[in-house]
């Protein structure tokens, strides 16, 4: 049977990729970006999973106003790198787990999920750059990868009620996999941060922070946080944060966190990370 043993969170601002691929890492602004992540990379190499159902968005790469769908699962062997207007970042192909995530889209829809089945997704800096984060610039990604795109930038965007139990259905469709199978779960996208209007910079340190203590310790809180306080508190774009509920919903009741990392800013944003176990 296949088991969820982790579930991971991560921002995935396009200004780290800019910076990572054009060496500047090291650089005084970026060095503690990227240093924030040196814990997860070394227990990573000691816990690495055999898949990672990786929630995530797409910005207008695979889908536009034309086709939104709310919730959509990759079901291929691999995935290629989007060229978001100026050529694909020069990282390995995403590597899929077609039989594992043909598995999960069939439990989801059975268990009453609109699940949007994709077999041809090029992914681009929402999936890459937590994985860069996490692993580096290996010649390949060391494990296989399922895309699960979340639709939040056309309104309406799930809640995080719905997106806690898509969690649980994706739980409840990982257990059901017939195959010994180490899987973890990942949330992307967030924290607080506006990219347009009067208020765009806008971080709030509070409501992230304590964010942050409910996904380990209350997230029946979470779910129940409606779309207009995150605008209101966080920014129109820290509403992606429902993306992570994802990953909590899937660990169930009790976790243990592992590991915290919270930095501004980053770009015009704030950055969150979290590692969190289950252990029920």
């Amino acid at each position: 049977m296949a088991r969820i043993t982790a579930g991971l969170t991560s921002s995935h601002v396009p200004a780290i990729a800019a910076a990572w691929d054009q060496g500047r890492a090291d650089e005084d602004y970026w060095r503690p970006v990227f240093a924030g992540f040196d814990w997860t990379k070394k227990w990573l190499a000691e816990h690495m999973p055999d898949a990672i159902v990786l929630v995530y968005n797409d910005h207008a790469s695979a889908f536009s106003l034309e086709l939104i769908p709310t919730f959509a699962i990759g079901c291929a062997d691999r995935f290629e790198i989007a060229d978001e207007g100026y050529g694909p970042r020069p990282v390995p192909a995403v590597e899929g787990h077609a039989d594992l995530a043909w598995h999960i889209a069939q439990s989801t829809i059975l268990d009453e999920f609109d699940m949007t089945i994709i077999n041809k997704l090029d992914v681009d800096h929402g999936l890459t750059v937590p994985l860069t984060l996490m692993f580096g610039q290996p010649e390949a990604w060391p494990t296989k990868i399922i895309p699960l795109a979340v639709n939040v930038v056309q309104f309406p965007p799930p809640t995080g009620n719905r997106c806690y139990m898509l969690g649980q259905a994706i739980r409840r469709a990982i257990e059901s996999f017939p195959e010994d199978l180490d899987v973890q779960v990942w949330g992307t996208g967030g924290m607080s941060h506006q990219l347009q209007g009067p208020r765009a910079g806008l971080i709030n340190k509070e409501f992230d922070t304590a964010f942050l203590d409910r996904l380990t310790a209350d997230p029946e809180a979470l779910r129940k946080l409606p779309h207009i306080d995150y605008v209101r508190e966080a920014g129109s774009e820290a509403i992606e944060l429902v993306m992570w509920l994802v990953m909590r919903g899937a660990l169930g009741e009790h976790v243990r966190e592992l590991y915290r990392f919270y930095h501004v800013p980053t770009s015009n944003t704030a950055l969150g990370h979290i590692v969190l176990e289950p252990t029920n």
